[in-house]
């Protein structure tokens, strides 16, 4: 029977995990940005606001679940849960300790997570294109060209850990990080990579599909109650992956002294989020036109460079 029990319990508790990183991180964005910007935040709901989560949850459930008469019912009602699951089969190929993963072990995780990514575009293109509404278009678009462009460079930004773990299972990069964290070698692909990381998330200082002072809300400014709730999870659950990702390839995973392997992921990630959040009340919005030159015209010279300079250290220390 243990056997049969314990993946079943892995798979619910990872997606129960992500559902409360997602839920709790609305909250503690609110709260930090209140803390940045001299405010209290949040703070009426609950002791010291903490019940915030559960009033945005029940709002949304209870909200009016509005569908225009005038978008295309089926491709609108299935856009935002493309989007959320492929956040969500995501988490499956990421290993939080040694023993704790849905899918962990698959030999090919880093090309799932790609392939999910990609998975991904559909979810918010479909979403305007369905909304029939020229706003949601514009939005879709620009989340396609923005979303596809920098999955180009993120791909590439790995590949230099690829390249020195020798493998794309996401257990054994973290394992060949025992000794050394990759952030130290692949410095610059870490920057890449989180660079890119914000862009696919399309968060501030690069949430152009949902410039709110350009285009409404963008490829979802016809969406209402729980479906616009699933667009909002995913964006957060979206920041969680990327700050696993990042653990993961470039901070040694679970890797540290005296903790267990559970709370270093966990402070690791946590961390990363903040720093999500921080960019969020520190920087400006660039122009959409900027955003796409420094992808194509900085990021993927540099990214190609990562790779060569990272080929010839392998060769040299092989003694090739």
């Amino acid at each position: 029977m243990m056997p049969i029990v314990w993946p079943i319990l892995v798979i619910v508790v990872t997606v129960f995990g992500v559902l409360g990183v997602a839920a709790v991180s609305t909250m503690l964005e609110r709260r930090l940005l209140g803390v940045f910007q001299d405010r209290p935040g949040p703070n009426r709901v609950g002791p010291f606001g903490l019940f915030q989560v559960i009033a945005d949850a029940m709002k949304m459930l209870f909200k009016q679940d509005w569908i225009p008469p005038f978008a295309d019912k089926p491709v609108f009602l299935v856009a935002p849960i493309i989007g959320f699951l492929a956040v969500l089969l995501c988490f499956g190929v990421v290993p939080i300790t040694p023993i704790w993963g849905v899918a962990g072990e698959l030999n090919v995780g880093l090309l799932f997570i790609f392939g999910m990514l990609g998975l991904g575009v559909y979810s918010v293109v479909l979403a305007g294109w369905s909304s029939n509404n020229k706003y949601a278009l514009l939005g879709g678009m620009r989340a396609a060209a923005q979303m596809i462009s920098y999955e180009v460079f993120m791909g590439l930004s790995v590949m230099g850990v690829v390249m020195a773990a020798g493998s794309f299972s996401i257990r054994d990069i973290v394992e060949a990080q025992t000794n050394c964290w990759f952030i130290i070698p692949q410095c610059l692909g870490a920057v890449i990579f989180l660079l890119a990381g914000i862009a696919e998330t399309h968060r501030l200082p690069f949430d152009f599909p949902e410039g709110e002072n350009e285009i409404g809300a963008g490829f979802h400014t016809e969406y209402s109650g729980m479906k616009f709730g699933m667009f909002y999870l995913a964006e957060y659950a979206g920041v969680a992956l990327s700050s696993a990702l990042i653990t993961t390839l470039y901070l040694g995973g679970w890797h540290g002294p005296f903790l267990p392997p559970f709370l270093w992921f966990a402070i690791k990630v946590f961390l990363l989020i903040c720093f999500y959040i921080l960019l969020r009340a520190a920087l400006p919005r660039p122009r959409y036109d900027q955003l796409m030159s420094f992808g194509w015209k900085v990021l993927l010279p540099l990214s190609l460079l990562n790779i060569l300079v990272t080929g010839a250290v392998i060769l040299l220390r092989a003694g090739v």
